[in-house]
């Protein structure tokens, strides 16, 4: 099993930056593959970015492909997300995910069922 505690969210303003943060304690950290999702108020939760476990792959959605970047630090049990060029649309509770190693994550890396634990959650808001 593995906790994760995102850290990093906040109320900014359209343009603005923001770096989120996930701290995953527990298994070994660089057994799974990890996923950033959001889910805005009365919408569902929505895929946002992916990592594999060893960070030589990466997945965006396209709403945030080109402004957010995940990067991971195995030796630090951590997986981040630069978000640049935030808009009002990007505000949403964040949160990070899990999924342990295996033959299917680059198909399957969007979709919420494939992550096996989630942390908390951090919000974002970016005011217009």
């Amino acid at each position: 099993q593995v906790q994760l505690v995102e850290s990093g969210g906040g109320l900014v303003q359209t343009g603005d930056s923001l770096r989120l943060s996930c701290a995953a304690s527990g298994r070994t950290f660089s057994r799974y593959h990890m996923g950033w999702f959001r889910q805005a108020p009365g919408k569902v939760r929505e895929f946002v970015a992916a990592i594999m476990w060893s960070g030589g792959s990466t997945y965006y959605a396209d709403s945030v492909k080109g402004r957010f970047t995940i990067s991971r630090d195995n030796a630090k049990n951590t997986v981040s997300l630069q978000m640049n060029s935030l808009k009002p649309e990007d505000t949403a509770v964040y949160y990070c995910a899990a999924s342990p190693r295996g033959p299917y994550y680059s198909d399957r890396y969007y979709y919420s069922g494939t992550y096996d634990y989630w942390g908390q959650g951090t919000q974002v808001t970016v005011s217009s």
